[in-house]
């Protein structure tokens, strides 16, 4: 496999290239902070350069294309990620202090989308609808939207940008891709080598390196594209959205989130259920979005369960994330360790109790695990995304009061509810306020046949399966008269 360390380029036209920018941007490994590679930035013009060329290998090839050797390209792809799997670990490990366990996760996932997403370009179907009009008939084709920009995060890189690209291209379209700063590998180089090795033409897929500092903007307003994909944090989404509706195109958003746990006294087995929650909350150093923010625990078993909680937290092992045995590796830059930290100690001052750690950083960007309780309502720390391995443990009396407890956020993507009787949890999770609710599971789940994405400020509109094929698609209408019709003039 190529040594991704010295492709530090962008992917414009099919041709690996420089970026026009006089400045450089710094790809560090969060658990050592050495350098990994450096990437001369794309500018506004390299952008514009990369939107061009995407349309025109759409309308000039892709559009040519039989729908079974569309299928060949993603099959291509697909054996790519098996025979290089361990490699691909390895690289999420360097560029994003992935543990092993979480590195495995992230690339099975994809594999086990990608084996869905084959199956798109032959599902490109149409309909023939009766006219109300004699001799006359209407078809209706589902065509790509035409050339799709997808922006995607740092946390699951790899699997999140190969989902939005893989399904905008077998769904037809052209695509632009601006990964995360911290993840320009993993989400970006990676995902176009790969392609690379496949017979995609050149150029239907471009890859741009850079910052929003230096393009502004641009990404998202320049006329060419029809759909923006972007996932990560609700404050940048909602700016994306706004500029979308201005400029009259589809936004795809897959934001924040503000998951709870919910736990009735009712389960049978809370050692189970202490094992989930741990999950929930501290796979990949709580950098999910669908991550377990705030447990709730009905009041009855509550010291029980806090009991077998805090046992197993305090059982994480934090430190090199290619060691094996690692629960919990860094976060991936100081900025968001520090402000993990503030917001833990501001909890504090408002009268928070630590029952495990104190959310400081033990070195580099490796944050303790962190278990607060006393928490209240009106607390900043219980409204707002931990995006790092601090979660709340809150009791709560009735059923109704963990709803409305769960339900009393500006998110809504995902949560869980653990009960004995699973179609109680099945009443309370339709009264949950979320995309998704999960019963006696954990509330970080995606598959790829299953419509995923949030409601309130987590995000607009679903992906995966057929929600894929309707984000990057259109419907258009053609009607067809046999006969001459009758005019009014």
């Amino acid at each position: 496999m190529l040594n991704f360390e010295t492709v530090n380029q962008q992917y414009i036209g099919g041709v690996w290239q420089d970026g026009k920018s006089n400045r450089e941007l710094i790809d560090l490994n969060p658990y050592t902070n050495e350098v990994i590679t450096k990437f001369k930035m794309a500018t506004k013009d390299d952008i514009h350069l990369t939107y061009v060329s995407a349309q025109k290998a759409k309308s000039d090839e892709w559009d040519n294309v039989n729908a079974y050797k569309k299928c060949d390209v993603f099959t291509s792809a697909l054996e790519y990620i098996q025979l290089h799997k361990n490699e691909i670990i390895s690289l999420l490990t360097k560029e994003l202090g992935s543990t092993r366990l979480k590195g495995t996760f992230e690339v099975d996932i994809t594999i086990q989308c990608l084996r869905d997403v084959i199956t798109y370009p032959v599902k490109m179907d149409g309909k023939i609808l009766p006219s109300s009009i004699e001799h006359k008939e209407n078809r209706v084709y589902r065509v790509p939207v035409g050339v799709v920009g997808v922006i995607s995060p740092s946390n699951f890189p790899f699997l999140l940008t190969m989902k939005a690209v893989a399904s905008a291209l077998a769904t037809g379209n052209g695509v632009v891709v601006k990964p995360h700063e911290d993840s320009p590998l993993t989400g970006g180089v990676l995902i176009g080598k790969i392609f690379e090795q496949t017979k995609l033409p050149k150029g239907l897929l471009n890859i741009i390196i850079t910052d929003i500092s230096e393009i502004r903007d641009s990404f998202i307003e320049h006329p060419i594209p029809r759909v923006i994909s972007y996932t990560g944090s609700t404050n940048i989404g909602r700016h994306i959205g706004q500029l979308c509706a201005k400029n009259l195109k589809r936004s795809l958003l897959e934001l924040g989130g503000n998951s709870a746990f919910i736990v009735m006294d009712d389960v049978v087995d809370l050692e189970y259920v202490a094992r989930c929650a741990v999950v929930s909350r501290f796979m990949h150093q709580g950098q999910v979005c669908m991550a377990a923010n705030r447990i709730l625990v009905q009041q009855t078993i509550f010291n029980q369960f806090l009991e077998k909680f805090v046992k197993k937290v305090s059982e994480l092992k934090v430190g090199d994330p290619q060691d094996p045995t690692t629960h919990m590796g860094p976060l991936i830059n100081h900025r968001q360790a520090e402000e993990l930290t503030q917001l833990v100690q501001k909890a504090v001052g408002e009268g928070v109790k630590c029952v495990v750690g104190n959310g400081h950083v033990i070195k580099g960007n490796l944050v303790e695990p962190t278990v607060l309780v006393n928490v209240t309502p009106e607390m900043t720390i219980y409204r707002e995304e931990l995006f790092g391995p601090v979660v709340c443990v809150i009791p709560f009396t009735t059923e109704e009061e963990a709803i409305k407890m769960t339900n009393d956020t500006r998110f809504g993507l995902s949560a869980c509810v653990h009960t004995k009787d699973i179609e109680h949890g099945v009443k309370i999770a339709k009264q949950i306020e979320t995309g998704a609710v999960h019963v006696n599971d954990i509330t970080i789940n995606d598959e790829p046949l299953v419509p995923f994405g949030g409601e309130k400020q987590s995000g607009i509109g679903r992906i995966n399966g057929q929600g894929s094929i309707d984000a990057f698609t259109t419907s258009k209408w053609i009607s067809i008269n046999h006969d001459e019709r009758h005019l009014p003039f």
